[in-house]
């Protein structure tokens, strides 16, 4: 995924003809012509067939909306249709390549509504990677209060799949993912991965989710290959509210012909619109550090006390480090009053320090050693307090020089009943996001609802959470690694995962005599699920503009490995995913100027990777820095040991690596000076 700076035309292309016929089909292709859709109107019902390299992929049953009152918007006859076709390339501020190519084929119909003299118009766009469609109830003499009580898109899987998903829930994306056949997968979050039995590849998900409920799928009660679109409702009422027009996020199916496209794909991006921000000057990537990590081993405290965290000491501890280490930020959660108070209303006001933490004096010693500090606002899901503080706490962050703000919302949300992923919701995210931009603020949100390309319009929307992160393995039974083999192609797919990697302790012995129990899940055996070379993989394979590397500063103290994360760029020139399969392995090579970072992860089982080092220019002669698995290497019995390798390369070689069960692989890739 990448990220918009402004607009940067290559070529533009923008073609409309209006067709002012009553046809019954018509016919859209993408670019390269291997995605073919066919729209069609019949018995008043409309409905599309896409296609793949010739092959039927997926075919709508049902579309339109319930309206409040039993309203139903689904028997049309058509007034017209416009056709477009776009040709650009646009450069990013950040992300997994610095220009992105835009090429689409638009098929505009607008629909007249049969029950009453209303329009709808469906888009539908076909790109080479894909195809999205989307509704748009226009302003209208006979419009006014829009109350949506279902979004009637159903569709129908052509041929028969296994898929990668987890369940649906309105309160939390941090799930596991199961590998299964679709008849398992009854009520899906997005994005939504499948595999088709001729290995066609298909992730189902949602873009430009702006003023709209977020988006579930269930199925089709008898029909293992049928999905009805489901929204989040409001608290006991409608799924989505809008005053005299309305437009959806766009349904968006990613096609692929094997694993890795899927992750290069920037479908998602290219159905939001341009940045929307004069200046991005200030949107700058970084790796980070932080107050973070110990509290989560219960070695320190967010709440005030003799063991609390966000201490001025520690805190300029960690700036420090930080500063000795090419690492650019440095995260303090548990700053600012509060937290004593968690769980009660109006426990925040986010601008008053802890009686031991002099927030000024952190920020002006940190911009000393050249150090951003990250600040953090933890609601508690306490949304109306925070957007009550919301002005004065970005005011005092702007005014102090930090310009990174994670943000949390670890509760049930308010106003009380509202669902975490529901329009109410939606909208807030979306009023922070735009505020934090006319303060200069980058944004790290987690408990988030999930990422839909909106990073393109408003690039300080950095990075989110929403999947089950690293936390999990300090205090829970943990993530296993092919849970980390699986999120690049199901949460990835939806933007930049804040999954916080890099840890090198894997074992949680460094400091277990100084750990408190503070979590629940808890059961004392927790440990982190991977080898060390795999941590140090993550932090390239899982992308993310403001990546974290997440242990103690102690842990990482003179230690070999520690190489490998200093200076770590986190924006990239280009991506290619060199070898994958979803669930057990992924191998990925990004550039940034004129060298690279390959990385590679794999599941429960041992593997070797092949890396072709086709991609590097001929006749340069590059230097190879590898990390890897030493040959006893387990993430079970010896999850530490790593073997660092030097050697000179050039494009005709293939490097073999032997990956430990739970286990990856670093190399780092420059250019052999003259």
């Amino acid at each position: 995924m990448s990220f918009l700076k402004k607009p940067f035309l290559v070529i533009l292309l923008f073609m409309t003809k209006s067709i002012f016929v009553y046809a019954k089909s018509e016919t859209l292709v993408s670019p390269a012509g291997n995605v073919k859709v066919i729209f069609s109107l019949e018995n008043a019902r409309a409905g599309f067939d896409v296609s793949f390299n010739g092959k039927s992929v997926v075919r709508s049953i049902s579309l339109g909306f319930v309206l409040e009152g039993n309203d139903s918007l689904t028997k049309f006859s058509m007034n017209s249709c416009s056709y477009f076709e776009k040709r650009n390339t646009w450069k990013t501020v950040w992300g997994q390549s610095s220009e992105i190519v835009e090429n689409y084929s638009e098929l505009k119909i607008s629909l007249n509504d049969l029950t009453q003299n209303r329009t709808l118009i469906l888009s539908l766009r076909a790109y080479n990677d894909g195809f999205a469609f989307r509704y748009e109830i226009p302003a209208q003499e006979n419009v006014h209060i829009i109350h949506v009580i279902s979004e009637e898109s159903r569709f129908a899987l052509v041929g028969k799949y296994s898929c990668w998903w987890s369940w649906a829930d309105y309160g939390t994306l941090e799930k596991q993912y199961y590998h299964t056949s679709l008849d398992s997968a009854k009520h899906v979050a997005v994005p939504f991965t499948l595999r088709r039995n001729d290995d066609v590849y298909v992730s189902i998900h949602e873009a430009a989710i702006d003023d709209y409920s977020s988006m579930t799928l269930k199925q089709e009660e008898g029909d293992a290959n049928s999905y009805k679109v489901n929204l989040v409702p409001w608290a006991f009422s409608v799924q989505v509210k809008a005053v005299d027009s309305l437009r959806t996020p766009w349904r968006a199916f990613i096609f692929a012909k094997k694993p890795g496209d899927l992750i290069e794909s920037n479908l998602i991006l290219n159905l939001n619109e341009p940045c929307k921000l004069e200046d991005v000057s200030w949107i700058k990537p970084m790796n980070y550090i932080g107050i973070w990590w110990e509290m989560h081993l219960g070695i320190s405290t967010w709440t005030p006390g003799d063991r609390h965290g966000a201490t001025t000491e520690n805190a300029k501890r960690y700036i420090d480090f930080a500063a000795a280490n090419g690492i650019k930020g440095v995260l303090i959660e548990g700053w600012n009053t509060g937290w004593e108070e968690w769980g009660k209303k109006d426990a925040f006001d986010f601008v008053t320090p802890t009686a031991d933490f002099d927030l000024k004096d952190v920020v002006e010693y940190a911009r000393s050693k050249g150090v951003e500090i990250i600040g953090h606002h933890e609601t508690g899901g306490d949304t109306e307090s925070y957007e009550k503080h919301l002005e004065a706490a970005f005011s005092l962050y702007s005014k102090l020089g930090i310009h990174v703000v994670k943000t949390g919302y670890a509760g049930s949300v308010t106003p009380e009943g509202e669902l975490h992923h529901g329009q109410c919701m939606v909208r807030h995210y979306n009023k922070v996001m735009r505020l934090a931009a006319k303060y200069h603020i980058m944004l790290d949100v987690h408990e988030p609802i999930v990422l839909s390309g909106l990073s393109r319009t408003y690039p300080n929307l950095m990075t989110a959470e929403g999947v089950r992160g690293m936390e999990w393995n300090a205090w829970s039974e943990g993530n296993m690694p092919s849970h980390t083999a699986t999120i690049p192609f199901t949460r990835g797919i939806a933007g930049p995962i804040d999954y916080t990697p890099g840890i090198f302790d894997i074992d949680l012995s460094a400091h277990k005599g100084d750990r408190m129990k503070w979590n629940s899940l808890d059961k004392g055996n927790t440990s982190v699920h991977s080898t060390l070379s795999n941590q140090l993989a993550l932090m390239v394979v899982l992308y993310s503009p403001l990546q974290m590397a997440a242990d103690l500063p102690e842990n990482y103290e003179k230690h070999p490995a520690f190489e490998f994360i200093k200076n770590l760029p986190t924006t990239w020139d280009e991506t290619h995913v060199r070898e994958a399969a979803i669930g057990e392995y992924v191998t990925i090579a990004r550039r940034s100027s004129d060298a690279w970072y390959v990385a590679g992860i794999t599941n429960e089982h041992a593997r070797e990777a092949e890396i072709d080092l086709s991609f590097l220019p001929k006749g340069v002669g590059f230097t190879a820095r590898l990390c890897k698995d030493a040959p006893d290497a387990d993430y079970q019995g010896n999850p530490e040991a790593y073997v660092i390798e030097e050697k000179n390369v050039i494009s005709t070689d293939i490097l073999r690596v032997t990956l430990a069960p739970g286990g990856g692989f670093f190399l780092i890739l420059h250019p052999v000076k003259k």
